[in-house]
């Protein structure tokens, strides 16, 4: 008899609204992070690093960016049977609608799966910041005999109102299940308690509850049992609920460093806590690597100027700029007299050749990059954006989701947006 197979399923989400302007021409898994990777890599390496290589990515909006990523990034040698598909939302003679919910997005996938009763498929969101062992997960799924496992992570209860909340027993199965809990006495139901309390941090004074990480392993017989009501549209509101008291589900409780990164200031503060001297993510570790696509660029210069607590990535070109706990992208130029601090910089999808700066300078438009003498805090800077000379941007003294073509501010955070064009001595907020 076969060994059953791991098929692993990344969510590319929805619209990502709670990620706009970042969203705006990209779907989620593409946003870029930590100056050189895409979300997308983080899911897609987890998977890789634990063995398995049957890969899919399932997509329905601004999939082009996504689509050459991993097109340029995940060749994978043809012996290996492995590989990452994009699964775009599609139209067929049986389904012509857009994924309605998780669930759906599965269940109208399920043809390229082509899943054995015995086969294992393994559901992560492609929108998180961890690293895990995924082998270990399914493994203790295999061990219990369940039918379906949770990746779980404790949490304050006054933080979960956002997540699905687990209950377990002292066996580690699931025996109640809320999606998004808003009530206090619901949430206070769900406390953590007995064994379970081993995931709580020792010194912690608050009450913990342990929240879906969105990491599912289901039997690919339940699964297909669970999919077959059309109307079981999503895993934490309608299939967990439904299998509860019916079916064996675990709970694996993970304990290493997780962020869901589903808002603008989730991104910004993950992405500036890996500048840190000690950051809670680790793109150094060179067991389990984080994978992304080779470019073929030159290391950054550095012409001068001050830089503290930065992760500056390859190809960047910095002068005489004073930069200080931040993340500055691929291709990134700033230029002389400029302070950035607390700055995310996605970069650029090319450098400007001579032509291109001539072009610029008949245009009355700046270069890519940041021009001189700026001053920029709290901010994303996304991708080719162009700032002028003398610039002023921050959040302070800025009301919440003002806009402008250029520039948005959103969870306290100011975006400029791709490609945006912010011209010479614009001056938005309060600078220090």
């Amino acid at each position: 008899m076969r060994s059953p197979n791991v098929k692993c399923i990344i969510m590319g989400g929805g619209r990502g609204t709670r990620l706009h302007p970042l969203t705006q021409t990209r779907c989620k898994p593409a946003v870029p992070l930590g100056g050189s990777y895409r979300l997308v890599d983080i899911p897609i390496s987890n998977c890789i690093n634990s063995g398995f290589n049957r890969i899919y990515v399932l997509t329905q909006y601004n999939t082009a960016s996504l689509h050459r990523h991993i097109q340029q990034a995940y060749s994978f040698d043809p012996f290996s049977r492995g590989g990452v598909d994009i699964l775009a939302a599609e139209q067929t003679i049986e389904q012509d609608a857009w994924y309605q919910g998780t669930a759906d997005a599965v269940r109208q996938n399920m043809h390229h799966f082509a899943f054995g009763d015995d086969d294992l498929a393994l559901i992560l969101s492609g929108d998180q910041l961890f690293r895990m062992d995924l082998h270990e997960v399914v493994a203790g799924h295999k061990a219990a005999g369940a039918d379906l496992t949770i990746a779980t992570k404790a949490m304050p209860a006054s933080e979960v109102s956002a997540f699905g909340v687990s209950r377990v027993n002292d066996e580690g199965e699931i025996v109640e299940f809320v999606e998004k809990p808003s009530d206090p006495a619901v949430i206070e139901k769900l406390v953590v308690g007995g064994d379970a309390r081993r995931a709580i941090p020792d010194d912690s004074p608050c009450p913990y509850c342990l929240v879906s990480m969105g990491i599912y392993v289901f039997n690919a017989a339940l699964l297909k049992e669970a999919l077959r009501n059309p109307a079981m549209t999503d895993f934490g509101k309608e299939i967990i609920p439904s299998l509860l008291g019916r079916k064996k589900i675990r709970a694996h409780v993970f304990t290493g460093y997780w962020e869901d990164i589903g808002t603008v200031r989730s991104f910004w503060e993950a992405n500036l806590a890996l500048a840190d001297p000690m950051p809670p993510f680790n793109f150094f570790d060179s067991v389990h690597p984080i994978y992304s696509h080779a470019r073929f660029l030159p290391p950054a210069k550095i012409n001068g100027g001050s830089i503290h607590h930065a992760i500056v990535s390859e190809g960047s070109i910095i002068t005489n700029a004073n930069l200080r706990r931040c993340v500055v992208g691929v291709r990134s130029v700033i230029r002389d007299g400029t302070r950035l601090n607390n700055v995310v910089m996605l970069g650029a999808d090319a450098h400007e050749e001579p032509d291109d700066l001539t072009e610029n300078f008949q245009l009355g438009r700046p270069h890519v990059g940041v021009g001189h003498d700026c001053v920029i805090q709290d901010a994303i800077i996304d991708k080719n954006a162009r700032i002028g000379n003398a610039v002023r941007l921050s959040p302070h003294g800025v009301p919440e989701k003002w806009e402008t073509a250029s520039l948005y501010k959103r969870d306290g955070v100011i975006v400029v947006k791709k490609d945006a064009i912010v011209p010479d001595g614009t001056s938005v907020g309060r600078t220090e």
